[in-house]
């Protein structure tokens, strides 16, 4: 006799459906949570502001830490929500059109080697003046600060990703007649997907490095302080407090690990979906909170819900035109355009410099240019030291990581918590140490440096490492190269071109280091090195705004000047020479 067994599907059904009511009650209890805290913080972003009477430091007491964590990240996100919107416009300008890439990405190449504190010295007063009366303001103008450590590198890459799109995606978006608008988000943006999310990532964490700069501000014999992770660690050192340092720092430590974990890791393992031809990722990226959103039915709804708005957009945006260039342009129109554009543009900015020019002579002199070069070469000493012995020291490590999968698969989370965590909140450690030991700060200049900025240099040859093609490695072997020789011929010149990237990335990022770098404080002792971020550190701080735009200038001309003849030359060679494509 046959016994009837129930319908496997049925079990599978209900296992489904019991996954999906767990995913559903969890992302609206964490929908629920984040935007409670969100309407929390909001309270005190309006609250009321008087610059004469605003606090300079904020209270040490631990049970303010997790309030002032929360709105240390809420300012985080702000700013990246803002760079992300500034990426998608400046980038795609630069990108489409042809005379605006000759002036946006020369501008891009100087905004991103002006210091912080050289935009929050001009503009904290505009902030002030939009929002009188409210903190909205003084928080706008942290924003800003933090905004402006975030969005170049991003604005880089997607612009990158713009300019080298598969012909044939191209060509298939014309013969679609997609417009303008639906172009952008059916091709542009999910081709640049990738490098925006992972550079966006870098730029996130080296954001945090400047939370102390952007919450305590220091600027025209005035200090600001919000309420923040960054100006409680700022206080903590005044008063010499250590626990309340360690306090602080165990919490950026979970809050970087719970950032990673909850936004960047599903963030990163999504935009795999946006991976271009039949390449695939070294390694299945995976995240536990994609795979709860995966489940739940309640982004799907949403997306059905805002599908209206979608198609409203759509066409709204159809008078723009269509996503196609003409066959043929007049090459006589063309030319006349060009020269009126650039007799526009010359103009311009040569009644721009001559102003600037007659400011600072009519405040300082134009000789005050010589000692901030003299300053700008000493800065310029420390960033050389620190990249030779960060290259020396972090390359060998960098590529055993990236060869070893097993030893790549719990290194490598490491590295990127290590690279997120803000170094200057281990400064009054550091600085501690100087004042007990009595090694100058000329010296001790570079290691505080070097905290933020080489971690640069060993995500990226991990990233060269790992990308080295099985077949050479194994060729290498079956011809029995090792030591000296498989460094010479295969390692070094297969990770050259990341190690270019790496120190790029860390020699800008050392610049601008400089200026919380070589002005550091514990308690009552202040140390002051010899170097241009301590001019422009004390210039901003006493409102001399003729120096700063001297130190702005001559830093500028520093960083803009070596990516020019250094580091081109250097990635030319690496394509040209060094490429594995």
């Amino acid at each position: 006799m046959s016994i009837l067994r129930p319908f496997a599907g049925q079990t599978s059904v209900v296992v489904r459906s019991r996954t999906r009511l767990a995913a559903d009650a969890v992302v609206l209890v964490g929908f629920a949570v984040v935007l409670f805290v969100i309407i929390r913080l909001a309270e005190g972003i309006g609250a009321p502001f008087n610059a004469q009477h605003a606090a300079s430091s904020v209270s040490t007491n631990p049970a303010n830490l997790p309030y002032y964590a929360a709105r240390s990240l809420l300012r985080m996100f702000v700013a990246l929500a803002v760079s992300l919107v500034f990426t998608f416009i400046y980038a795609t300008a630069a990108a489409r059109s042809r005379r605006a890439e000759k002036i946006l990405l020369p501008l891009l190449d100087i905004l991103q080697s002006v210091p912080v504190l050289g935009f929050l010295s001009v503009t904290l007063s505009v902030w002030l003046v939009l929002f009188p009366g409210s903190m909205l303001g003084l928080e706008c103008a942290s924003v800003f600060a933090i905004f402006t450590s975030q969005a170049w590198n991003m604005t880089f890459a997607f612009y990158s990703s713009l300019t080298t799109q598969p012909r044939d995606l191209d060509e298939a978006a014309r013969l679609l007649r997609l417009t303008k608008w639906q172009r952008f988000w059916k091709l542009d943006v999910p081709s640049g997907m990738i490098p925006l999310v992972w550079n966006g990532m870098m730029s996130f964490g080296g954001g945090w490095f400047f939370l102390v700069a952007s919450e305590v501000i220091s600027v025209n014999n005035h200090t600001y302080a919000l309420p923040g992770i960054g100006s409680y660690v700022a206080a903590a050192t005044e008063q010499e407090n250590i626990p309340a340092i360690l306090l602080a720092i165990l919490v950026m430590v979970i809050m970087v690990v719970g950032v990673n974990a909850v936004f960047w890791r599903p963030l990163t393992a999504w935009a795999e979906k946006f991976r271009i031809g039949d390449a695939t990722a070294a390694t299945t990226q995976r995240s536990i909170t994609l795979d709860v959103l995966r489940n739940s039915g309640i982004p799907r709804t949403l997306g059905r819900i805002l599908q209206p708005i979608g198609a409203a957009l759509d066409r709204l945006t159809r008078p723009f035109g269509i996503a196609d260039r003409p066959l043929t342009v007049p090459m006589r129109r063309r030319r006349v355009a060009d020269v009126v554009f650039a007799a526009v543009i010359a103009a311009a900015i040569t009644i721009g410099v001559v102003e600037l020019l007659s400011y600072i002579q009519n405040s300082i002199g134009l000789a005050e240019f010589g000692t901030a070069f003299v300053l700008g070469l000493a800065t310029f000493g420390r960033v050389v030291v620190l990249i030779v012995v960060g290259s020396l020291v972090w390359v060998p490590i960098g590529v055993w990581i990236g060869m070893n999968p097993k030893v790549t698969r719990y290194a490598q989370p490491v590295v990127q918590v290590l690279a997120s965590f803000p170094a200057n909140f281990l400064f009054p450690f550091i600085t501690l140490f100087l004042i007990t030991s009595g090694l100058s700060i000329n010296v001790g200049g570079i290691m505080l440096m070097s905290l933020g900025a080489q971690w640069y240099i060993l995500f990226n040859v991990i990233a060269g490492a790992s990308a080295i093609p099985a077949d050479l490695r194994e060729a290498s072997l079956n011809l029995g190269v090792s030591g000296w020789l498989r460094w010479r011929r295969l390692i070094l010149p297969a990770v050259f071109s990341s190690w270019v990237t790496g120190g790029i990335t860390a020699a800008g990022g050392a610049w601008n280091a400089s200026i919380v770098a070589e002005v550091v404080s514990y308690g009552h002792t202040t140390l002051t090195a010899f170097g241009l971020g301590a001019y422009i550190a004390h210039a901003t701080a006493t409102g001399d705004f003729a120096r700063t735009f001297v130190g702005v200038i001559v830093m500028s001309i520093f960083v803009v000047g070596l990516n020019r003849v250094f580091w081109r030359r250097l990635y030319r060679l690496a394509e040209t020479r060094f490429s594995l494509a």
